[in-house]
């Protein structure tokens, strides 16, 4: 009885191993995407590093975070740098390190912001 309740709710093994190879793939395929923020990109990362880990994978630390840095589209070059020389990227959680790539995207914006505010209010004065 146990046997068929397991193969209906998680699938034969070939199932899967299907699964956990489209997974594979889609983790080694996966990139930001134009105009996705941060927590979108953690969201989607989650998602698929969460479901390797149910099919039996392991990941160090490391991988996971070199990874998300790679992914990361060419505008976050400096931040990804400064991480990259600045922190232990092996005892670093992959949490802290979206936190601190959410801290330089609000920072971003905010400079994005003023910059803006700059324009308009020089565009009054002329």
């Amino acid at each position: 009885m146990w046997d068929i309740l397991e193969v209906t709710h998680e699938g034969t093994n070939d199932v899967k191993r299907s699964r956990k190879h489209a997974l594979i793939q889609e983790c080694e395929m996966f990139r930001m995407q134009k105009g996705e923020t941060i927590s979108e990109v953690r969201k989607k990362f989650s998602h698929i590093v969460n479901h390797l880990m149910i099919l039996g994978n392991t990941f160090e630390k490391e991988k996971l975070n070199i990874k998300i840095l790679k992914c990361l589209d060419r505008t976050w070059q400096p931040k990804v740098t400064t991480i990259s020389e600045s922190r232990d990227l092996t005892s670093m959680t992959t949490i802290s390190l979206f936190g601190k790539l959410r801290e330089s995207m609000s920072w971003r914006w905010t400079g994005c912001l003023f910059k803006k505010m700059k324009i308009s209010m020089l565009e009054t004065l002329v």
